[in-house]
């Protein structure tokens, strides 16, 4: 998926990239003012209040954007989580964070979102021994993800031993760093506290 500018994107999203997650860019975002932030202003230089429409499509693009997954496929997340029997929220939040690519980059194994995409579609990564090429590739409680014994001299995996010390590996993600490997110990999940979206307004958004 193309992404776009992505300092432009998050003026206008939030920091929803890991480049704009640095303190860094929080300095540098912060001098702009309001028209730094990328909202319009109406009267006085204040913000224009957003319509619940606008909120809800503004929460839509963080989350697809944060994920980076295309716009149809997104929209197929959240369908399926509203078609389905349970909690909307959490089964969203379950395809969402059991991408294989996520799983790459909650483990440690890559350092940024588009790197684990990569990284699955270029055959770094197996799933129970095999060889797995598709990002969206849903993971299930009990497979065993491993980087590829003919990909563990790669230079995408040469800082990784400093990667693993400072990750914060998911409680449903078992990391054997050693093996450079990570067993699914659970049902993939996240706490609102974790996204960088709200994942009740996009149900609702999809919802009307």
């Amino acid at each position: 998926m193309i992404i776009g500018p992505k300092y432009k994107i998050a003026r206008r999203l939030g920091p929803i990239f890991e480049k704009t997650q640095t303190q860094k860019y929080a300095i540098r975002s912060g001098e702009g003012g309001a028209s730094g932030r990328g909202g319009r202003t109406g009267g006085a230089g204040r913000p224009r209040a957003k319509s619940d429409y606008g909120l809800g499509m503004l929460e839509k693009q963080k989350a697809r954007m944060s994920y980076g997954i295309p716009g149809r496929q997104f929209t197929n997340y959240v369908k399926s989580a509203l078609a389905e029997k349970g909690n909307s929220a959490e089964l969203l939040v379950k395809s969402l964070e059991g991408r294989l690519d996520n799983v790459a980059l909650r483990a440690g194994f890559a350092p940024t979102r588009q790197a684990a995409r990569q990284m699955v579609s270029h055959g770094h990564l197996t799933v129970n021994g095999k060889i797995v090429t598709i990002p969206s590739y849903q993971v299930k409680v009990g497979e065993l993800i491993a980087i590829r014994e003919g990909s563990k001299k790669k230079g995408i995996f040469a800082t990784l031993d400093d990667r693993f010390k400072t990750v914060k590996v998911p409680a449903w993600l078992k990391l054997n760093a050693e093996k450079r490997e990570v067993t699914i110990d659970g049902v993939p999940t996240a706490v609102q506290s974790e996204l960088l979206f709200n994942v009740g307004s996009v149900l609702e958004f999809y919802s009307r």
